[in-house]
């Protein structure tokens, strides 16, 4: 049995989504007609949802209401987690491979939870995981390690030898100074470049299928 336990992050790091919710607003927009500009999208990619639903409303005239464009933003990417989206290479290999050798797991998201449970069902992660857990069900962010301590509750081990696995900078930030262990996996610039995920993690990779899971654990000291 493994003294570690592995928490992941969902979105660009088990499953490849991103550029669904990059493109969704985009999408959104082009069909009423609207054309964001280059700067409209760059201060969206920084705002949470609900901000980010206010600007499409206020500054770009999409929708009636900011719940309006928000609830827009939530039915399409509800058909995307329930039809569309694929794990990334090698993440249902690898997660596979730990719960072989006795490794607990979670999920820790920050997408809203019903999106979160349809997309790790979908993926086949479900049956290997001993939570799925969103920022939703705890009304909080991944700027604080709320959710992943959540997470971590249900696998019994300590900070110190918890790994998690993201694909953003500031939630790698979060970790860190929690006292978690930490892998990166790159998946886009928004969220963070390769040199950035490098500076803030234990070890970086491009893909898990880079990643051999016994190495993995003997680095992990499992």
């Amino acid at each position: 049995m493994n003294d570690i336990g592995v928490i992941f992050d969902c979105d660009g790091t088990l499953v490849d989504s991103m550029g669904a919710w990059h493109e969704v607003d985009r999408t959104l927009a082009s069909e009423a007609g609207i054309t964001l500009t280059e700067a409209d999208a760059e201060a969206i990619t920084t705002m949470s949802l609900p901000e980010a639903s206010a600007y499409l409303h206020e500054q770009c005239g999409l929708g009636e209401s900011n719940e309006a464009v928000l609830e827009m933003i939530f039915d399409r990417m509800r058909a995307f987690y329930a039809n569309e989206v694929e794990a990334r290479p090698g993440a249902l290999a690898f997660v596979q491979a730990l719960h072989e050798r006795g490794v607990p797991m979670a999920v820790a998201s920050s997408t809203p939870a019903d999106m979160l449970a349809t997309c790790v069902e979908r993926c086949g992660f479900a049956p290997y995981m001993k939570t799925v857990v969103s920022v939703d069900d705890l009304q909080t962010s991944k700027r604080e390690p709320a959710v992943y301590d959540h997470a971590r509750s249900f696998l019994g081990t300590d900070r110190a030898h918890t790994w998690a696995f993201e694909d953003a900078a500031y939630a790698l930030d979060t970790l860190r100074a929690a006292g978690y262990r930490t892998g990166a996996i790159y998946d886009n610039d928004i969220s963070g470049t390769r040199d950035q995920l490098f500076e803030r993690a234990d070890f970086l990779i491009a893909s898990w299928e880079d990643l051999d899971p016994d190495i993995f654990l003997a680095k992990a000291g499992a």
